[in-house]
This record gives structure tokens, sequence and C-alpha cells, in this order.
């Protein structure tokens, strides 16, 4: 009898999740997934203009409160609206026109009822007050929230990070991508010895009794998990880059005793901005200038204050991730972290689905680096050499409406999509004028993969929909299989998709040839002797 009624009472509760929308089991996503990854009704009818966050920090107890002021639009009437807070964070109570609000709490998604009519067109705002212990980070950055550490001289030294995982993790506010406030203060308070950077730049320092508060502002769009606290014993140098926009403020702040070799060490970011503007336009953000934040995790590129925390060494910690000896020539955390300016903080992915977006083209920043520098060559390599970390057993695009991203193939995968589209265009300066292009397309604009595609096609005058759906939405790698006899050459494309029709470069007799392999043979006149793939593209070959 008790073996009938528990499983009576498993098939209950599975129904009832299942008829209350609490999981999905077709998708294996549940209904918090879909409040946390989808534009809800209660998101969609209200466009965000502004943030004042206003928080006090107590290191001691690990603790935030305060506030958040949300300046938005109405696009539509409705007067419930959503506003995303993890636990065990505590939404207190939320303020429009002085009136205490009515909030119905579902996880992490706050429903709150207004009570003024929410007419089409007008400017309204809405004070949000929270307080708790927020999530200690993991293992930041990639499993985030804040890291609560210590320095070598034992003071505080605490810092955000939450992409993926969300800004709702340590302050309130509409937590999808899709829509980027269009300017914002940051003002945290904390205890005297210690000092906050965020991102933008400095209003003024609040003086008080015990603590201080640091005003910051930033006046470009800026994505959630962009937005960042940075606590520590800071001291700071500064700059100028006379850039493609004009002079460009560089501020770095380091731990008090790190300051002789951060000054040394951080010189190679004027290098970077030479081939950055070089390559993918100027950089996005003149008006908020450019920082390097010391952090007790690796790094992040939170928009104008990029976090740093690769010990001022060359490469990832000290290893060259393409193991051809190029990664060592530069800082990989100062390269691929500021390289985000461009791609995730000025262009930026509406689903995390998407975070190619931001990941592949950022990857490829790496070996653009190198090919400003060092040459074309140095830039090949790297990119091939970062085949070998790519595993092809998920596909890079992830699940759409529900915040999952695809694999982290994403990175050198997508770096190498790149590369690969580099070696069909053929024209180095017509695809300097493509990424140039997309940051001025996209400036400040959030972007679907989509979007992405169809404007370097256009741009190349070339349908590459079937490249891009092989490489990022499915696992395999082309195979350019051949053959030649009698002075013929049979070839084709196998392990692909439906229609792939990408061209491809060979070296036939030490001439270069372009083919436009298909799924079927193709036959062609040619001589006798040894058949060399372009490495510049990313495929597998077999001779039959």
């Amino acid at each position: 009898m008790r073996f009938f009624l528990t499983i009576f009472f498993c098939v209950f509760l599975s129904f009832l999740s299942f008829s209350q929308g609490l999981m999905d089991p077709k998708n294996n996503t549940t209904r918090q997934d879909t409040l946390r990854g989808s534009i809800t009704a209660e998101r969609s009818w209200w466009d965000l203009n502004y943030y004042h966050l206003d928080i006090s920090v107590n290191p001691e107890k690990k603790y935030i409160e305060g506030s958040n002021l949300v300046y938005y639009t109405v696009l539509n009437s409705n007067n419930v609206l959503q506003i995303d807070l993890q636990e065990p964070l505590e939404l207190l109570m939320a303020k429009q026109e002085g009136e205490k609000l009515e909030i119905q709490k579902e996880g992490n998604a706050y429903f709150i009822t207004l009570k003024k009519d929410q007419i089409l067109g007008s400017l309204e705002k809405i004070k949000l007050f929270y307080k708790g212990n927020p999530r200690e980070a993991v293992n930041a950055p990639w499993d985030g929230g804040i890291s609560w550490e210590k320095d070598d001289n034992g003071n505080h030294f605490i810092a955000s990070s939450c992409q993926g995982l969300g800004a709702s993790v340590w302050w309130p506010n509409k937590d999808h991508m899709y829509d980027e406030v269009d300017s914002m203060k940051i003002s945290v308070n904390v205890p005297k010895g210690l000092t906050n950077v965020s991102n933008g730049r400095l209003l003024e320092i609040e003086e008080k009794l015990d603590s201080n508060t640091f005003h910051w502002y930033v006046n470009n769009p800026i994505n959630n998990y962009g937005v960042n606290i940075n606590i520590g014993d800071y001291v700071s140098f500064s700059e100028v880059y006379n850039g493609e926009k004009g002079n460009l403020d560089l501020d770095y702040f380091v731990l008090s005793y790190n300051i002789d070799k951060a000054k040394e060490h951080f010189k190679e970011v004027p290098k970077m901005l030479d081939a950055f503007e070089h390559w993918f336009g100027p950089y996005p953000f003149y008006d908020d200038g450019y920082k390097i934040v010391q952090t007790p995790y690796l790094g992040m590129e939170h928009q104008s204050s990029i976090t740093y925390g690769n010990k001022f060494m060359k490469g990832y910690l000290g290893r060259d991730l393409s193991r051809t000896g190029w990664g060592m020539k530069f800082d990989y955390i100062i390269i691929h972290e500021s390289g985000h300016e461009w791609f995730a903080n000025n262009i930026t992915y509406k689903d995390i689905a998407d975070m190619w977006i931001h990941e592949g083209f950022t990857t490829y920043s790496e070996n653009l680096y190198l090919d400003y520098h060092y040459g074309k060559q140095a830039s090949s390599e790297y990119v091939i050499g970062t085949r070998r970390g790519i595993s092809n057993t998920k596909t890079i695009i992830g699940k759409y409406d529900v915040n999952r991203e695809g694999s982290g193939d994403m990175y050198s995968k997508g770096a190498n999509l790149l590369h690969t589209i580099r070696a069909i265009c053929g024209d180095d300066e017509k695809w300097r004028n493509i990424l140039r292009g997309l940051n001025k397309e996209f400036y400040h604009k959030t972007v679907t993969t989509k979007e992405i595609e169809n404007y370097i096609s256009k741009s190349m005058n070339v349908d590459l929909s079937k490249v891009f759906n092989q490489y990022l939405r499915d696992v395999r790698i082309p195979i350019f299989e051949y053959e030649i006899n009698e002075g013929e050459l049979k070839y084709r494309w196998s392990n692909v998709i439906p229609g792939f029709d990408m061209p491809l470069d060979i070296i036939l007799d030490n001439k270069s040839i372009k083919l436009f392999p298909v799924i079927d043979w193709k036959y062609q006149k040619t001589i006798e002797g040894n058949l060399e793939i372009n490495k510049n593209y990313y495929v597998d070959y077999n001779e039959l």
C-alpha cells in the first residue's frame, strides 16, 4: 500500500508541476527559466531610460542595502511591471509618486502593480528598495555573484561578476539583455579606507564620518551584466590616448602594492587600442573613458571598467592557449576583455543563446591584435592553434527565451568561423571595413545572430547562410573529399548540412585555385600533383 501511495504522489506532483507551468518536460526548462529569459508581457510594455543605483556595502557582514530609481517610457498600456532580484536578496518596497505599491513575488521575479495610469509615451519612474546578503561567487567570473576576498595586506577586496547569472544577483533591475538602460548613476557607500570603482566617470566622492560614497556616471547605454562594483585598497594612475575620436582617458586602478608592476605591464593598453581601432573602428565609449580595475578573479568585460586578475603575466595566467608561442606576445585578459568593448558592450546580444556574438568575435580579436602588430602569418597560426580546444559536441547557439547559452566552443570555434569567412572574402581591406561597419551599423544596439549574419552576407555579396548554419547550428566539421585521377580532380563536401556550398581555396602544383564544392561530386580538369587545403578554412579533408 505504501508503494502505491508513493507512486500516486509522484505522479500527482509531476502532473501538478506540468499543469502549473513549473516544468516543461520536453525542453527541460522551468517557469523561472522563462521569467528570466523571455520578454514577458510585464517587461515588453516599458522601455528603460535611466537607473540610479544607490547602495551601501558592508564588507564585514557581506551585506548590501539600498535602492534603485528607475526611469522608463511607456510603450503600451499596462499596470504590472516585472523587476528581477535573486534570493537571498529581498525587495522590500516599491514606490511610485510616494505611494507604496503592491508586490507579488514569484521566485526571483517581482510583479509590481502600479496605481497610476500608464499613458502611452509618458516618462515615469519607480523606486525600488532592497537589502540582504547577495549570492557569494563560487568560481568567478564563470559562476559569479559577489567575491568577498582579502588582499595580501588583509584589506577587503570585493568585486561583482554576473554574466549569464544576471545582474539581479546583486541589484534589482529589468534583468533581460534586450533592453539596455540609456544611462545610469552608480552610488556606492563603503567604509573609510576603501575605494569603489564602477563604470563611467567619477562625479564626486561624498565624505561621511566613517565611510565614503563614490558617485559614478555612465553616459552611454549599458547592459545589465556590464554594471559593476569593485572595492579595495586601490591606487590609480592615468594617461591619455590619442585615438580616432580624439583624446581618450585611460585610468588604471590596482592594489597599492602593485602600482609599479602595473605601470610597466599596462603599457600594452595603447597597443591594444591601436589594433582594435584599426580593425573595429573608434573605441565605443570615449565620453565614459576606459579603465582597468584589478579584481580578485581573472577578469570580465564590464563596460568602460574592464576587470583584471591575470597577475601581470603574458598569456592566460602565463599559458599560451594556442600552443604556438604567439599567445605569449600579449596579456590575454587585457586583449580579450578589452575586445569586448566592441563586441559585447557596443554590440550586445538580445538573448544569451547568441552569446557567440560576444565570445566568438572577441576571441577572434586576439589574432587580429597579432595581425596588426606581428603580421598575418602570426594571426593565422594563433587562431588555427586554438582549434585543438574545440570539442564539437554541442552547438554554439543555445536555447532561446530561457537564458541558456550554447557550447563553450563559441570562443575558439566562433573565432575560426570568422577566420574562415575572412578567407572566403579574400580581401583584407574589405574584411576590415565589414568589421568596422558592424560596429557602426549596430552602434550601442542589441542584436540577434540573424542580423549579424545578414549584414556580413550582404556586405560580402555572398550568401553565407549555409556556412553560418553549419558552424553555429550543427556540430559537424565539413570534410572536403577529393581524388585526382588521370588529370581529373573529383571533389565534394561531406559531413555537412543539406545545401552546404562553401567555396574553398586549395593549392595544387604550387598554384592557388578557388573551388566551389557542393554535396554532389564535381569534376575539373587538372594536373597530377599534391593538393593542399588552405589551412585558414576550418575544415577536414579526405583523399580517396
